[in-house]
């Protein structure tokens, strides 16, 4: 129970992007050498809103690409997706049978992506913090590097645990969440009030790590920041 596992993992929805690589597989470079690591591609969580099944495999293994690509190292760190160990959603149909409707209903994210069409969202969208407690509860891990949004996932992940421990005995570790406040959180190109996201709709919100030079200065000109009292304006 007191082994150290570090476990996290990114959808294969977009590609990396600047605030994703400085906010994530930048530290997980580092921590690959320092403590057990796992870093997986969550495909099965991608499928929570619809995906093109080809471009879906195609972005999967350009994902694990990225993650070498950027200095994890394949040699002495699983890579994989999610959806090659069935055990995952084994797990968490498990979990989802101790997991009270209650507890899944204080997830602020699912109300933020399903908004005002919350009935017609799928259930997947809904259950995948269960699916995420058991992608870090199969490998008993206890140390999640995750962003701010997530962290609630993270704590959901923990009290999963206990319920599996005081019904079942002591067996998993209570996982903890990570975030590192020493990178600044960088902001969408297009919306300076958001963060960068990979899954904006707009590539222009965004510098991402296959940008060329042209482009990224392209974007970059383009970008909008704010003016104090005056909303926002272009650069």
């Amino acid at each position: 129970m007191n082994a150290k596992l570090i476990f996290s993992g990114i959808q294969p929805t977009g590609d990396i992007n600047i605030g994703g690589y400085l906010g994530a597989i930048k530290n997980w470079v580092k921590m690959q050498h320092q403590t057990k690591s796992m870093f997986c591609v969550v495909d099965m969580h991608a499928i929570t809103v619809w995906q093109d099944p080809i471009q879906l495999k195609k972005n999967t293994l350009k994902l694990i690409a990225t993650y070498i690509a950027c200095g994890l190292d394949y040699k002495i760190i699983p890579m994989y997706p999610q959806s090659m160990v069935p055990e995952h959603t084994e797990l968490s149909w498990i979990l989802g049978c101790l997991t009270p409707v209650g507890w899944l209903n204080r997830m602020t994210q699912f109300k933020s992506k399903s908004g005002s069409e919350k009935d017609k969202a799928g259930l997947g969208l809904y259950a995948y913090p269960v699916l995420m407690a058991a992608d870090i509860l199969i490998y008993k891990a206890n140390i999640v590097p995750v962003g701010e949004d997530q962290t609630q996932h993270v704590e959901l992940a923990r009290d999963i645990a206990g319920a599996f421990n005081r019904a079942y005995g002591d067996y998993f570790p209570l996982p903890n969440a990570v975030i590192n406040k020493q990178t600044m959180r960088i902001m969408s190109l297009r919306d300076p009030l958001n963060k960068m996201s990979k899954s904006d709709t707009s590539d222009g919100s965004r510098i991402n790590l296959t940008d060329s030079d042209d482009l990224i200065a392209a974007k970059i000109k383009k970008a909008v920041i704010p003016a104090a009292g005056f909303g926002t304006r272009f650069l």
